[in-house]
């Protein structure tokens, strides 16, 4: 029996899990949850660095009653980053990307680098959260900060550091930074060089799989633990979820739904042309250097942020609750558009969605309930849109989606997915992060032949469920509305 650890970070809450592999099936075993709660301190939003690394070593301390640990990995969500000097020390808390310190850094960048140019070197969506924006936000207005900086390293890598790992970079998490060649496979010297940003600060890159030290003999005397290997999974989030796909065809669409929702496809090599720039379509890298041909939306973080609100106002709802309230409502009353910059923020959503409909001149939800069935519609909607943009792209036409993580508790959202498609969606699994994280582990151990076998170790081991259409005349009705309201 095979014991190993994923520590999994979701941009709202983190989690550790034990997976137990036989040689046929994978067991998961939660054994930490935590949240992951930002700071703000003197105007900064920040993530809680020091407390996360204290869940992590939490974890590490309850893992010992379930004996062995054969290994160690981290996965979190992308983009951001810590700075340390040259004696390993961290120099600041990372900063999170919903900070405001990068609004107006896309155009700012105008001045040096093209937005088709960076999309041509980089295959990434243009977005402000990005990490070359928010390097090119602390150049202007913070030069200093990286004058003492000695290497940046991405989140999952900052923390495998701090646990003993080298400093490196993992090919999936860097391929979110804006700063990564999608073709070549390495850091892009020429957009380092039109930035402004030294080349000297980025780590050496490696692949998904790669074992890169072994838990410091500080952690281990502090925790009375034995010393494991780290190995570098794929880093980011979503590509450990993609990893846990349980696909058996080749050609497959899927959805990675959490805070954020990821929609695309596995393909063997990046598009990057006129289309892909237009629709502004993402080429991230997956494991086995694969290209995560993908959109980045807007997902439950609306659902999260309006319960946070309806908090503050003393409305106590359970995620459950929320679900059936948005059952209960009227269908089709009203659409936002998930991605409009307005709903990016922190803050009161709700209120941003009445005048948002108000603006569009559609129907203005009242309820609670009136607005969760409007995030939910809309989100439907948005995955629609994104599968049309992904076959217009790749001349592929998907008969199946498979909807992973977080969010596939949420049945009534996979219901609504299938219908606005007008395919089927195969649900699950729920813990699809923690579950790459873990057949990556395997994989890298020797335990698990591939990617193909962890996948259909991950079909054998969870149970799936499957969503097919229904009143698909109906939503192709009010996806036309849709498109109007919200183009």
């Amino acid at each position: 029996m095979k014991n190993v650890l994923a520590i999994d970070f979701g941009a709202s809450s983190g989690r550790a899990v034990i997976g137990s592999f036989d040689g046929e099936r994978i067991k998961l075993t939660e054994i930490h949850r935590f949240s992951n709660d930002p700071v703000t301190l003197g105007g900064t939003m920040y993530w809680d660095f020091l407390r996360l690394f204290h869940e992590i070593k939490q974890a590490l301390v309850k893992a010992k009653e379930y004996g062995e640990i054969d290994s160690i990995a981290v996965d979190t969500w992308g983009v951001d980053f810590g700075l340390i000097d040259k004696e390993g020390r961290l120099l600041e808390n990372p900063v999170h990307y919903r900070d405001g310190r990068t609004a107006g850094m896309v155009d700012y960048s105008g001045e040096y680098i093209s937005k088709d140019s960076l999309y041509d070197m980089t295959g990434i969506q243009i977005m402000e959260i990005n990490t070359a924006f928010q390097l090119l936000s602390i150049l202007k207005n913070r030069p200093e900060l990286l004058d003492r900086a000695d290497k940046l390293l991405l989140m999952p890598d900052l923390f495998a550091y701090y646990l003993g790992a080298k400093p490196v970079a993992e090919m999936s998490i860097a391929s979110t930074t804006q700063l990564f060649d999608a073709r070549k496979k390495c850091w892009s010297e020429e957009c380092c060089e039109k930035l402004g940003i030294k080349r000297s600060l980025l780590p050496d890159i490696v692949k998904s799989g790669t074992v890169v030290g072994t838990l410091s003999e500080k952690i281990c005397d502090e925790l009375d633990i034995k010393p494991c290997k780290i190995i570098a999974v794929c880093g980011h989030d979503t590509q450990s979820a993609m990893a846990a796909v349980p696909a058996k065809e080749k050609d497959f669409a899927f959805l990675s739904c959490g805070t954020w929702s990821l929609l695309g496809t596995e393909l063997d090599s990046p598009v990057i042309d006129e289309g892909s720039a237009a629709l502004n379509v993402s080429n991230e890298t997956g494991f086995d250097a694969k290209t995560s041909f993908l959109k980045n939306i807007i997902g439950l973080w609306l659902i999260q942020e309006s319960r946070r609100q309806w908090e503050r106002e003393g409305k106590h709802y359970s995620f459950a609750e929320l679900e059936t309230m948005a059952r209960s409502a009227e269908p089709f009353r009203c659409f936002i558009d998930v991605d409009a910059p307005e709903f990016t923020p922190a803050g009161n959503i709700p209120e941003r969605i009445k005048r948002y409909c108000e603006k569009t001149g559609q129907y203005v939800p009242a309820a609670d309930a009136e607005v969760m069935r409007c995030i939910y519609e809309s989100l439907a909607m948005k995955y629609r849109t994104a599968v049309g943009e992904l076959e217009k792209c790749t001349g592929k036409k998907f008969s199946k989606l498979y909807m992973v993580g977080g969010g596939t508790k949420d049945r009534f959202l996979s219901e609504l997915t299938a219908s606005a498609l007008g395919i089927e969606v195969s649900s699950g699994p729920v813990e699809a992060t923690s579950l790459g994280n873990i057949a990556v582990q395997l994989i890298a151990d020797g335990s698990i032949k591939d990617i193909d076998e962890a996948r259909k170790v991950i079909a054998t081991s969870e149970t799936l469920y499957a969503f097919t259409p229904s009143d698909t005349d109906t939503w192709d009705h009010y996806y036309e509305i849709y498109l109007e309201k919200v183009k």
